[in-house]
């Protein structure tokens, strides 16, 4: 038999707003979905994250669009109707094969939210059943702590979307309004609130029933503050008890884009007390051996893991601790997410692979630290086992003498760099080791690479391929630089580039700390 869908309201962004119902689906579910923008950070599934179970699957949508622009032929409803049609499918297969799926949603499903697009592809072949949230509306109102509306009057809700011109006209015709889907609209809508004579009456709740929740009165917010999960509200009735107003001074963090595009307010994992910390730990290459005791230690301390989805999934999963997976692409964005947890009070750790410094995740941390806005927030870095290491381990002690290690992504400098840094290493005969020099989108890399090094070392210099090592599918072998074969190389690889005191003696390869005697 097919399996349920079910259309899960989690609420405005306090997981203790999940409903009961909601919470027993979340827990009960074979496969739990959730958006996000490309940054990674979901909202939906920080909300729900209380609720989860070890083992269950997980499906990551990730918006190939939110406000950026896109070169899909079809512009950004092209782009996001492929999406949809895409995640519908991905879906589907779990259905198909007998599995349930709970879907989650910031507030209602039906009300502003991504799961109405899923809802409209997939209920027509399965069974659907939609779990209803507290909207941010009736967070917006809690917040006030005055009624929205009463007797015979009449609330609309607008999304601040809408022209200027329309909403000032919606809003001089109704006794009671709420605006969403703020953030870089706030300036037109301000200007409606204005227009239509209501801004005085007006207030503004960001982040409603969150750590972070503010309330200003909608004339006095700062429009260059003012991020997507934030909700305007004019009351019908006049205010009789004190509005709980932010006090003054009190200032939001720089807005971020949509976790849920187009879904309604809500944020998950407000945590409260003093700041927490920031630990980055590098697991080294594969091996569960190879992570250290002290980085073992840390992980089993976190509140919170942040990493690259391939790199969390090595951590065993612990009963409690959050996991903020990503794609491998976002490091400034996953830093910014570890670094905001921490300053809530949540002990984060990020999690790379190999050791944190070497082309990882430690740099983006201490360079998005370095914003005063993370003044408070402490950050530790713990070594662990480089690539580079491991696999010179394997093949012998090629890194014996003075080396270089070069990553060969022209992902974030350009290729000249590279080009210019190889050649130096080469002529000033130093052992090389060459850090992601392949993937799907980069295959020509690892040619031009070996055609620079020739015109500098031997064609008989040995280089050293090794590949997962530390994994299940380890392989390590070692082959004359003029026959390096660019199609033997992928991402997974590190190679070691030998220098002319590096000699294969049998099935082991090491430089020489000794060179001849040099004339005086």
């Amino acid at each position: 038999m097919s399996g349920k869908l079910w259309g899960i309201g989690l609420g405005p962004g306090d997981p203790e707003l999940v409903t009961v119902k909601a919470a027993r689906i979340i827990g009960a579910a074979d496969v739990v979905a959730f958006h996000s923008a490309r940054h990674g950070r979901s909202i939906s599934r920080a909300i729900a994250a209380p609720y989860l179970r070890a083992g269950q699957l997980e499906e990551h949508l990730v918006y190939p669009v939110t406000t950026e622009t896109t070169d899909h032929p079809g512009g950004y409803q092209g782009a996001i109707d492929e999406f949809y049609e895409q995640a519908a499918e991905r879906l589907a297969a779990h259905l198909a094969a007998g599995r349930s799926v709970a879907l989650l949603a910031a507030g209602d499903p039906l009300f502003y939210s991504s799961y109405m697009h899923m809802h409209r592809r997939l209920a027509d072949r399965f069974e659907a059943e939609v779990v209803p949230g507290v909207t941010s509306v009736s967070a917006a109102s809690a917040a006030l702590g005055t009624p929205l509306v009463e007797g015979e009057q009449v609330l609309t809700v607008l999304p601040g979307t809408l022209p200027a011109a329309e909403l000032a006209e919606r809003l001089r015709a109704t006794e009671a309004a709420a605006v969403l889907k703020l953030g870089r609209t706030y300036p037109a809508v301000r200007q409606a609130l204005a227009d239509s004579g209501r801004l005085d009456d007006a207030f503004y709740i960001e982040r409603a029933s969150t750590g972070r929740q503010r309330i200003l009165r909608a004339a006095d917010v700062d429009e260059r503050s003012v991020p997507y999960f934030a909700i305007a509200v004019v009351p019908g009735p006049k205010p009789e008890t004190r509005i709980p107003l932010t006090a003054e001074g009190a200032r939001a963090e720089p807005p971020r884009s949509a976790s849920d595009n187009g879904a309604e307010q809500g944020d998950g994992g407000a945590l409260a007390g003093s700041a927490g910390e920031v630990v980055v730990v590098g697991l080294g290459p594969g091996d569960p051996n190879w992570t250290t005791p002290e980085v073992t230690a840390a992980l089993a301390e976190a509140t919170d893991l942040v990493g690259y989805t391939t790199y969390i999934d090595r951590v065993p999963a612990r009963p409690g601790q959050r996991r903020h997976a990503s794609d491998n692409r976002v490091e400034s964005e996953r830093a910014a997410m570890a670094l905001d947890l921490a300053r809530r009070g949540a002990r984060v750790a990020v999690v790379s692979s190999g050791d944190p410094g070497v082309f990882a995740m430690a740099a983006a941390v201490l360079e998005e630290a370095a914003d005063p806005r993370w003044a408070g927030v402490q950050v530790r870095v713990l070594p662990g086992v480089t690539a580079a290491h491991a696999v010179a381990s394997r093949a012998g002690a090629p890194l014996g003498h003075d080396y270089a290690t070069i990553s060969l992504s022209d992902r974030l400098k350009p290729w000249e760099v590279v080009a210019g840094r190889l050649a130096a290493v080469a002529a000033a005969d130093m052992a090389i080791a060459v850090y992601n020099p392949a993937s799907s989108q980069r295959t020509w890399q690892v040619a031009a690479m070996r055609d620079l090094l020739l015109e500098h070392r031997a064609p008989d210099t040995p280089v050293i391929l090794g590949r997962d090592v530390g994994g299940p599918a380890e392989s390590v072998r070692v082959v004359a630089l003029a026959e390096l074969d660019p199609a033997e190389v992928d991402m997974r690889t590190l190679l070691i580039i030998g220098a002319s005191t590096t000699a294969v003696h049998g099935r082991r390869v090491f430089t020489s700390r000794r060179y001849a005697a040099l004339p005086r």
